[in-house]
C-alpha cells in the first residue's frame, strides 16, 4: 500500500510550515517505526507549489491504516493547520509495481 497526505500552504508560510514538518520528525519518526508493517516513509516540502506531502508504503492496507491513529501523528495536524496548512483528503493507494532501490551505476 501506498499512502498520501498531502496539504497546501501560503507560500509566505514556507518557512514556518519547513520548521514544523523538520521537527515533527522527533514525535513521528520513533512512533512509525513501533507500527506493523512500515516499509518507507518520507515527508517533504516543495517552495513553488505551496504544498507538503507524506509518503509511506506499508505492508498491507492494515498497516497503513494505523496512521489513522496514532497519536503524534493526530497531533501534528492541528500544528499545521495553525500555520495555514489545508489537507486534502488521505489516499491510500494498492501498490501495483514498483522499481525498488534506484541509483546511479558505479
Amino acid at each position: 500500500m501506498v499512502r498520501i497526505s498531502r496539504g497546501r500552504f501560503g507560500p509566505e508560510r514556507y518557512d514556518d510550515v519547513r520548521r514544523l514538518i523538520e521537527a515533527s520528525a522527533d514525535a513521528l519518526e520513533p512512533a512509525i517505526r513501533k507500527l506493523r508493517g512500515p516499509v518507507y516513509y518520507h515527508a517533504g516540502i516543495d517552495r513553488e507549489t505551496g504544498t507538503v506531502v507524506n509518503v509511506s508504503v506499508w505492508r498491507d492496507m492494515g498497516a497503513a491504516k494505523q496512521m489513522e491513529t496514532l497519536a503524534p501523528m493526530l497531533a501534528q495536524r492541528p500544528i499545521l493547520e495553525r500555520a495555514g496548512v489545508t489537507f486534502d483528503r488521505v489516499a491510500n493507494y494498492e501498490a501495483l509495481w514498483n522499481i525498488g532501490s534506484v541509483g546511479a551505476n558505479p
